[in-house]
């Protein structure tokens, strides 16, 4: 399938991918995309989970929040969702690239949350990225979906599929409109607590984004309020608007600064 590109100006594609399941894509689409609207940017929003439909669904709460709280609205991404099609896969991708075309020039950030598995529609968004990020669970397991280790050993021995994937599409977008891909991977569920295995975790990763030229973001604690809110449409950004009874924690103002550290990295 063909691909063109019509980008105008600086509209800044960002991709949320890991092709590991609960790996956190949707906490942190949701959240990058309240952060960037509260900043005042105007945001696309694009779900690409065909199966879940976890993004779609807090839109979903947001928009009902907003009705039943006219007083205390709260902003909203214009949000758009790629469909299953009979017809043929072919029908989902073009879907989605005249989706982003249609928004390139026009919006400040079109933000595409994928599926924990390996798609043509999840390659055809990677293609379209400035940015991607990949959140993982801080676990040697999930260091895995970057890239395989040397048996017995915390040595690198070679990129992961996704990785490798990853370059392809850098390669596609440089072929198409001249422009690099911004790789940056965001730890998540870090515990408060120091551990050998915390700092292990860090150390290899540092190696890791040498070799494979990704940056590594500020990290997301183990917060229960990251997941509790999803219900209600609502992020810790949103609490000071809108009309929600909850008493704030210094865990929550943690929180929200985790936030406003990534959308700062990621020069938001």
């Amino acid at each position: 399938m063909k691909q063109n590109s019509i980008r105008e100006r600086s509209t800044i594609v960002i991709v949320l991918g890991n092709e590991k399941g609960g790996a956190g894509k949707t906490t942190f689409s949701m959240h990058l995309i309240v952060g960037l609207l509260d900043k005042g940017y105007s945001v696309v929003s694009i779900d690409t989970d065909l199966r879940q439909k976890s993004l779609t669904t807090y839109v979903e709460y947001r928009k009902k929040y907003n009705i039943s709280n006219v007083s205390h609205a709260v902003v909203m991404p214009e949000h758009h969702v790629i469909e299953e099609e009979s017809k043929g896969n072919d029908l989902q991708e073009t879907r989605l690239v005249s989706i982003i075309n249609e928004h390139l020039g026009k919006k400040d950030y079109i933000v595409i949350d994928t599926p924990g598995s390996y798609t043509n529609l999840s390659k055809t968004a990677h293609s379209y990225a400035d940015k991607v990020i990949t959140p993982i669970n801080d676990s040697f397991v999930d260091l895995d979906v970057i890239a395989k280790f040397e048996g017995g050993s915390l040595n690198m021995d070679k990129p992961s599929i996704y990785s490798e994937m990853l370059w392809q599409q850098k390669i596609t977008k440089m072929e198409r409109d001249g422009n690099n891909v911004d790789l940056i991977v965001v730890r998540i569920r870090l515990s408060n607590v120091d551990s050998h295995n915390k700092r292990n975790i860090h150390d290899t990763l540092e190696v890791m984004s040498k070799r494979l030229s990704f940056k590594i973001a500020p990290g997301f604690g183990e917060r229960v309020i990251f997941r509790e809110l999803f219900p209600f449409g609502l992020t810790l950004l949103d609490m000071n608007k809108v009309k929600f009874h909850k008493v704030e924690s210094l865990s929550h103002v943690a929180a929200r600064q985790e936030v406003r550290n990534l959308l700062n990295f990621i020069d938001a």
